[in-house]
């Protein structure tokens, strides 16, 4: 079973994080890590329970990578638990630290900015994963800030997507296509139950794909095979409700017989 990071625990691992960063590098050399990601999103909204890990990008001495695996070691915490993975993947982009925003200062040697509302959104939508909680973490926020009458608009959002990508294209077809009908719906409560449902459809998929051809998923093709997972899910799905109607209409005529002929028969 993987770890489960929550606002909490994060909240208390990065303040023993600032303290062990501290004893290494003296009072003298302040560090600044930004959230990213699913941890950004724990720490800034209520609708999201846990992340397995903390993508960061960390802006300091190199004595840091060190504190982390000291606290990592410490309190049993996975290896990479905090971790800059995700400069690796395609919804990255350095101008992150730009529109970046303060969040909290710890032990006075560690400063945690985040990534929040449209930006986050923006990423999300640039990543797009299926089997991940992108497209739910998107409405989670969209419905959160609806709630709190402060809704975001599809105007903001197309600016933080500009702002990080340098234009809206610059999204897969499937993301564009998914934000413009979620705005013109309008319903985000309804629409996150029902792309949650489907994130956790896809991701057992993948489980039971991985638990038939062992090895076979990697980081580079798992976005392939978890679309086609779902695609081959989706049409088996429109065959067994295709065969259902046909089902019960056979037996619905099969009973208008029956009650035509019990009436001639009387």
């Amino acid at each position: 079973m993987s770890f489960e990071f929550t606002k909490e625990n994060i909240d208390n691992y990065l303040k023993e994080l600032a303290k062990e960063y501290r004893k290494q590098v003296g009072k003298g050399t302040p560090a600044e890590l930004i959230l990213i990601g699913g941890a950004s999103v724990l720490v800034n909204y209520g609708f999201r329970n846990m992340t397995t890990d903390i993508d960061a990008l960390f802006r300091g001495a190199s004595a840091m990578k060190d504190a982390v695996s000291q606290v990592g070691d410490r309190f049993g915490l996975p290896a990479g638990w905090l971790n800059e993975d995700f400069t690796h993947t395609d919804s990255y982009t350095p101008r992150l630290i730009e529109f970046s925003t303060y969040y909290r200062t710890y032990a006075n040697m560690l400063t945690i900015r985040t990534v929040s509302a449209e930006y986050l959104i923006a990423m999300k939508l640039k990543s797009g994963r299926q089997y991940k909680s992108d497209l739910s973490d998107v409405l989670g926020i969209l419905a959160e800030h609806q709630r709190q009458g402060t809704p975001l608009s599809m105007e903001r959002i197309q600016k933080a997507v500009a702002d990080l990508y340098g234009d809206f294209a610059a999204l897969p077809e499937p993301s564009r296509r998914f934000i413009i009908n979620v705005m013109e719906n309008g319903d985000f409560e309804t629409l996150y139950a029902q792309i949650i449902r489907g994130e956790q459809e896809t991701k057992d998929l993948l489980l039971e794909f991985e638990k038939n051809y062992p090895q076979t998923i990697r980081p580079e093709n798992v976005d392939t095979i978890a679309e086609n997972l779902q695609q081959k899910t989706d049409r088996a799905s429109v065959m067994a409700m295709l065969r259902k109607r046909q089902v019960d209409s056979a037996a619905q005529n099969h009973n208008n017989h029956v009650v035509h002929r019990d009436d001639f028969e009387r």
